[in-house]
């Protein structure tokens, strides 16, 4: 049975790793909620630049653009994939990073021709160490998401559809469903359907005449390119928030263990000490007795 020193070392250990585990779960929430603030201040322009698209439509209905399926054809395009996979730069996050990696390995397997796009360390160290071959390594901290990066991954993965490489392009990333929970998903980013951009049902149709320069397919294809870079800088800050959210779960989890195995070695130490106590209580009477006995024996 341990002794009291081995106990007291011990609660000193979880003591420390409680403090560590305490400061990570204030530095997630601290980020989550920056995160959070900074998507609330984007959203309107892409909400707006999503209603602009939605007027094209109900204005020209049959408009042809090369980000949309055709009218009336949803059949799945034959050719190679690109899939974006956004992952964390560490673990300690529950199972974020493995939901993420299990949908993308899902993708892989309905469509083995797929070439990955990926964000984040842990999904980069994965991939290589299955010799699962990366197209493209974004080496910038998924830590960080901002607009200016969220461009350059649109302008990577749009160049790509663009010249017929990729004829689809889905997003694997971790979307907030609720304020405590989440769930991974993939999406596929190109082609849109045109119901997506569907004006409410009812919705009467334009009926004054609009003029597009130089075209409407022109201005719509220069939109969508916006559109494409809010819809990954929504999906980068996404998988951020709902990474800080799995690591405050998982810091908050530890506390609680941390709490519990304190109490555990607590009792165990007073337990260990009354037991020295008491022996060595009934030693000094042990030898008191004996004394006592010795004294009479020599009288």
């Amino acid at each position: 049975m341990a002794g009291t020193k081995e106990i007291k070392t011990h609660m000193e250990s979880v003591r420390e790793t409680r403090k560590i585990t305490n400061a990570m779960y204030l530095i997630a929430s601290t980020k989550l909620r920056r995160a959070r603030q900074e998507l609330d201040n984007t959203r309107p322009y892409f909400e707006a630049l999503r209603g602009e698209i939605k007027r094209i439509f109900r204005t020209v209905s049959d408009v042809d653009s090369r980000y949309f399926y055709p009218i009336g054809d949803d059949t799945p395009l034959e050719g190679t994939y690109g899939c974006l996979v956004i992952t964390a730069d560490k673990g300690l996050a529950g199972a974020y990073n493995q939901n993420a990696i299990k949908e993308a390995m899902r993708l892989l397997d309905q469509h083995p021709d797929t070439k990955l796009f990926v964000v984040g360390e842990y999904g980069r160290r994965f991939f290589a160490s299955h010799g699962i071959p990366i197209e493209r390594s974004f080496l910038y901290t998924a830590q960080n998401p901002t607009m200016a990066r969220a461009r350059e991954i649109s302008a990577l993965l749009l160049d790509g559809y663009d010249r017929g490489e990729l004829r689809q392009i889905f997003v694997v990333y971790t979307d907030m469903a609720g304020a405590m929970s989440f769930q991974a998903r993939s999406t596929r980013l190109l082609p849109f359907h045109r119901s997506h951009f569907a004006p409410p049902e009812g919705e009467r149709a334009v009926t004054e005449p609009f003029e597009f320069l130089p075209s409407v397919t022109a201005v719509l294809d220069s939109m969508m390119a916006s559109y494409v870079s809010g819809f990954l800088y929504s999906a980068l800050i996404d998988s951020f928030c709902c990474e800080q959210n799995a690591r405050m779960t998982a810091m908050d989890s530890a506390n609680q263990n941390a709490e519990k195995l304190l109490g555990e070695l607590s009792l165990q130490f007073n337990r260990v000490r009354q037991a020295g106590i008491t022996q060595e209580i009934t030693e000094v009477s042990a030898g008191a007795m004996a004394q006592r006995q010795k004294h009479r024996k020599e009288r």
